[in-house]
């Protein structure tokens, strides 16, 4: 696997050198979402992976202890949030939604929200998107 870190070191050096990154990976969730009329009939399965740059000052880890990094459960809890908020047409909309509501968190300076849909076509592994996100320093 690529380094996440060092790709958005890519962007601005500071993100790869003064951050940790924080990912969660293929976490799925049932979803309402779709523009076509059989996708409005049930939930799709959806996989979204994120990625976090976090300020060190924000997750030193100096001592093995949960205060000293950013707990994982927050990107989950607004994930649930945004999906379960209403029908949504496009993944786009729905990424973007998460990438900003994860940015709110002062200890977040940068998010990489990726959103996928297995189930749509026989002959491809998933559609998706992806939206980065930067706070200014």
């Amino acid at each position: 696997m690529n380094s996440i870190l060092l790709a958005f070191g890519a962007l601005d050096a500071r993100l790869a050198t003064h951050c940790r990154a924080l990912s969660l990976r293929r976490h799925e969730v049932a979803v309402r979402i779709g523009v076509h009329a059989h996708e409005r009939q049930a939930a799709q399965r959806m996989w979204f992976d994120v990625d976090l740059c976090v300020k060190l000052d924000h997750a030193p880890a100096a001592r093995d202890d949960i205060s000293q990094t950013v707990d994982y459960d927050f990107i989950r809890d607004i994930v649930a949030r945004e999906v379960g908020s209403h029908h949504h047409e496009l993944q786009e909309s729905l990424c973007d939604a998460i990438a900003q509501a994860i940015l709110q968190r002062p200890e977040v300076h940068a998010v990489r929200v990726a959103t996928r849909k297995p189930d749509v076509y026989p002959d491809s592994a998933s559609v998706g998107v992806e939206r980065v996100c930067i706070k200014p320093w």
